[in-house]
């Protein structure tokens, strides 16, 4: 097992990132679009329908999931350091730096504002009904509405952010055919 990580994260080329880093970032995705579509889709059901729920408890695990990816790219990232692309550079470089440093800022905060709400509710965080993350600290129900706010405008932000990271790299695809947006492909 060991030889199998080991392997993802020296397998490199300087043209592309290594399959540890593409597989974590494609997770990130699909996480990001089901935390992000299941709170959008809930505010249609009725409180205490089952849909609404199923739809909740697939949000909490999903975010679970996420603190997991996360912790876990930034550390392959800090293990891959010297084996990636070389960044981009002038202006363009900048942004996609600065772009990349917001999503992980954002993600983090994210991760920790959703713990936060669930420990503010006085709950639990489950996962599936297989196992439950502790309240790790005691949080005022007082402060549950400003934490439901700022997670929600926090996601916003990571739609908007994440929105204009992918049309960066359709327009490097198909405007400037730089190979940027296949340094990420699978």
């Amino acid at each position: 097992m060991t030889d199998i990580i080991n392997g993802l994260a020296v397998q490199t080329h300087r043209q592309r990132y290594n399959s540890g880093m593409i597989w974590l970032h494609w997770s990130t995705v699909i996480l990001v679009l089901t935390l992000f579509g299941t709170a959008e889709v809930w505010d249609f059901y009725d409180h205490g329908s089952d849909v609404r729920a199923v739809l909740h408890t697939v949000h909490i695990a999903a975010g679970i999931c996420l603190a997991a990816v996360f912790i876990l790219r930034v550390l392959w990232r800090l293990i891959s350091l010297k084996n990636l692309p070389e960044d981009e550079p002038g202006l363009m470089g900048l942004a996609a730096k600065a772009a990349h440093y917001a999503l992980y800022l954002a993600l983090a905060g994210q991760v920790c504002l959703g713990f936060a709400l669930r420990f503010s509710q006085g709950r639990d965080v489950p996962f599936f009904n297989l196992f439950a993350i502790p309240r790790l600290i005691d949080i005022s129900r007082d402060y549950r509405h400003a934490i439901g706010e700022l997670h929600n405008v926090l996601a916003w932000a990571i739609i908007a952010v994440s929105a204009i990271h992918a049309c960066a790299a359709i327009f490097h695809h198909v405007v400037l055919k730089d190979g940027v947006l296949k340094k990420m492909l699978p």
